[in-house]
């Protein structure tokens, strides 16, 4: 488990950053008349953006694996 935590370090700091965000996001901007599919309910945002976070993280995590030429 350890072993998974750690190869997967990046991924899963933007997936808490995201929910985090997005739990904001509802909080502070939200969708007053309840008919927005994302942020009308926190859960919904949450979830959205915990999504995008890890997806936005995962591109930056370097592969060790890739060379580079020169």
């Amino acid at each position: 488990m350890q072993q998974f935590i750690q190869k997967n370090s990046v991924t899963i700091t933007g997936v808490v950053a995201g929910a985090i965000f997005g739990f904001f996001y509802w909080k502070w901007v939200g969708c007053s008349s309840g008919t927005c599919m994302i942020s009308s309910k926190p859960f919904n945002s949450t979830a959205y953006f915990a999504v995008v976070g890890g997806l936005v993280f995962n591109m930056f995590k370097k592969d060790k694996n890739q060379t580079v030429d020169k």
